[in-house]
Formats: structure tokens, sequence, C-alpha cells
């Protein structure tokens, strides 16, 4: 009862969602069309773009250096920090990339025959035929984002964005404070009938229902997705 009287959570739960949301259909979109330029067999450099963005998958800057470039880009403080740097993911790449070349060739060479933009294929045919692996992909980077909370950390020192992560860790860190009083009377005034290990499992019920509430709607085609690069016996 006392976690939902905290005035800030409606709002972070908001920022929370949005940021699912926004974050998940564009990173989608633009990784999806990524993996499909990749599997082009007529683009001379799709080993390269390949390759390229497997090393990113083992090399990084650092978080300093990554910082900056944030902080240089005007990113910090605003709302697309959440979605702008993840915008491309090479491994989902990979994943989607695999499934598309597995998709018959004439279903692509009909519609550019007759004119079609590559844009306009991957959107009106690869786009459906390949909504299993997009829904499989779509779970992982929604709990992503719902559980993300050391970037806003951060990267919104203002506070003006703080999802609903960050008011659940705050509270938590208070709860532990709490612990450590000394003085009884506080706690017994303030905190009667409030344990944290009690606390706890609130937080953790408030984050975790929205992930299961979403996952049976997703749950045959993420089955799916997951078994793509299985061997077949």
């Amino acid at each position: 009862h006392w976690l939902f009287q905290n005035p800030h959570l409606l709002k972070g739960a908001v920022i929370s969602v949005f940021r699912v949301l926004v974050g998940t259909g564009t990173c989608l979109f633009a990784t999806g069309l990524l993996a499909y330029i990749v599997t082009l067999r007529d683009f001379s450099g799709r080993r390269f773009m390949r390759v390229l963005f497997v090393v990113t998958m083992y090399f990084s800057g650092g978080l300093i250096p990554t910082y900056l470039l944030i902080s240089s880009l005007g990113l910090t403080n605003s709302f697309n920090v959440y979605w702008i740097p993840g915008l491309i993911n090479a491994y989902y790449m990979l994943l989607i990339a695999s499934y598309i070349q597995n998709l018959p060739e004439s279903m692509v060479e009909a519609p550019r025959i007759d004119g079609c933009s590559e844009l306009r294929i991957y959107c009106q045919i690869i786009l459906p035929l390949s909504l299993p692996v997009f829904a499989a992909v779509a779970v992982y980077l929604a709990v992503q984002h719902w559980n993300a909370w050391f970037d806003v950390m951060i990267y919104n020192p203002s506070g003006r964005w703080d999802t609903l992560q960050i008011y659940l860790r705050r509270l938590l860190l208070e709860m532990d404070m709490v612990q450590n009083l000394q003085n009884e009377m506080l706690i017994q005034s303030k905190f009667k009938n409030l344990k944290p290990l009690t606390f706890r499992a609130a937080t953790t019920i408030v984050v975790t229902v929205p992930i299961l509430v979403v996952y049976p709607f997703l749950q045959k085609y993420f089955i799916g997705g997951i078994t793509i690069g299985a061997v077949k016996g």
C-alpha cells in the first residue's frame, strides 16, 4: 500500500512504457532493415558490413568514451538517449538476417522486377513474412528496455526522464537506510507495518507483472523465433 502512495511512480511507469514502445519499435525497424540489406545478394559490401558489426559485439569504446559521445551529441537529459544509442543491435541483426536468408528469393524478385523499391519490399513483404523472428526479438528488446536503469542514472542527472525502475531503486535504497536506523521510535511510528523483505517482494511484482501480461500473446512467435538457429536432424 505504501509503495503505491508514491506520486512519482505513475510518471515513471508512463515513461517506462513509452520507452519500451519507442525503443522496441525503432530498434526492430532499423535492425531489421540492416539485416535485410546484408542479405541482398547483389550488394557487394554485405560481408564487410557483417564483419564490421560482429566486431562491435566483442570490442567497445568503454563507458567513459561512450558517455563523452552521448554528451557531445546533446542526448543527456532527454528521452532520445533511451532509444537512439540502441537503434542498431548487432546480435539481433544477425539473428534476423539468418531468418530472412531462408525466405524464397522469388518472393522479392517479382516485386523488384515490377519496380518496387527495396524499402517497400522490406516493409510490405519481408516484415510480414518474418513476423516470428521479429516477435521473438521484440520480447527480448521489451524486457531490456523495461528493466533498464543504469543508463537512466548516468545520462539523466536532472531526473526529468526517470523511469519506474529508478524510482523503485531509490525506494529500495531508502528502505535499506530505514533498516539501519538506530531510532526505533521513528521506525515504529512511520514504518510500523512495513518490512524491507515485503517491500522488495512488492517492487518485484510491479516490475514483473507487465512482462507476464504481454508474454502469452507473443509466446508462439517467441518459441518459433528462438529455434531459428537449431540444427535439424
